[in-house]
């Protein structure tokens, strides 16, 4: 019987996808090109964010640091997972298994909180719009952002300082990263008050957030239906309707993973839920935000066009 403080000399061994021998190559090509298009659509944003000007505005300010945040995300957990997928080793120390579940609890629950941020941002745009630049003046959007970040982090450090103190039998975990589920299941002893806080704070950072942003876009659909020009509506819905798409993505299959109890966990069915969260909403989340943007459209023509000219 360990504890993740006994035992930072030791190590794991991530399961992975290996019950599915099959499986694995597919995953390992399909993995790497989402894992590449993340890279790629998510650093184009960020820097189309500095570099034109027509970007300098609350919504790129929040999408800039949504992209960054899913850059550290994916980064957090597919190497490792490429590196599983390949065969080459399926261990991670303990002090690495530690870091690992720190760093993406923490992102994770720092996106939860900014795509409240955001969907406050674009109800401010759709609902108060001759009212929209004294809300969303510079210094407010700096705070949000910084407090999406601190609650974020503050929230990765409760939990995972009450998963090290907790007392572990065995060695072997049934998923392709550390993630909480997973190492709750190798709980020795009966650890119900300690899971009952955690349990409390994913239901605030998952339930809460999700709630904010459906009435959010409530309140933004109500505007959108006074729209008089039906092709003004239809922009506005396709819009709404793609971005609600990817937060469903998110918060859906994050809720599913997060707040089942630990009883009724599948590791096998965890795994395949976590791909959603940590590979393809974040490589969808630069093609939805930014696919009918003319600002961003026009802008990536602008660099490409100074990137022709000076060859």
């Amino acid at each position: 019987m360990d504890s993740f403080n006994d035992s930072l000399g030791g190590s794991f061994i991530l399961v992975g996808f290996s019950d599915w021998p099959q499986l694995e190559l597919i995953l390992f090509v399909f993995i790497s090109i989402f894992y590449s298009l993340t890279l790629f659509g998510n650093t184009a944003i960020i820097a189309l964010s500095r570099m034109d000007l027509r970007l300098h505005t609350p919504m790129y300010f929040f999408l800039s640091h949504l992209s960054f945040l899913d850059l550290c995300y994916t980064t957090s957990t597919v190497p490792q997972l490429l590196i599983n997928l390949h065969g080459l080793d399926r261990t991670i120390s303990y002090g690495g298994c530690v870091a690992q579940l720190l760093i993406s609890l923490a992102l994770g629950s720092t996106e939860c909180v900014l795509l409240v941020v955001m969907a406050f941002d674009r109800y401010a745009a759709v609902c108060r719009p001759l009212h929209y630049t004294t809300i969303m003046h510079p210094l407010l959007c700096q705070t949000l952002a910084i407090a999406s970040w601190v609650g974020g982090f503050l929230n990765s450090l409760i939990q995972t300082g009450l998963m090290m103190a907790m007392p572990l039998c065995g060695h072997q975990l049934n998923h392709f990263f550390c993630e909480m589920p997973v190492l709750l299941k190798l709980a020795c002893e009966d650890t119900g008050g300690t899971e009952a806080k955690m349990f409390v704070a994913r239901a605030i950072i998952l339930v809460f957030p999700a709630a904010l942003i459906l009435g959010s876009y409530a309140q933004i659909s109500r505007a959108v239906l006074k729209i008089k020009s039906m092709t003004g509506r239809r922009k506005a819905f396709g819009t709404c309707g793609s971005h609600l798409l990817v937060v469903s993505l998110f918060y859906g299959s994050a809720i599913y993973t997060y707040l089942q109890p630990k009883g009724s966990y599948s590791e096998s069915e965890g795994k395949f839920v976590a791909l959603f969260y940590t590979i393809i909403t974040p490589m969808l989340n630069p093609l939805i935000y930014t696919l009918r943007n003319k600002d961003v459209k026009g802008a990536l023509w602008k660099v490409l066009g100074r990137g022709t000219d000076s060859g």
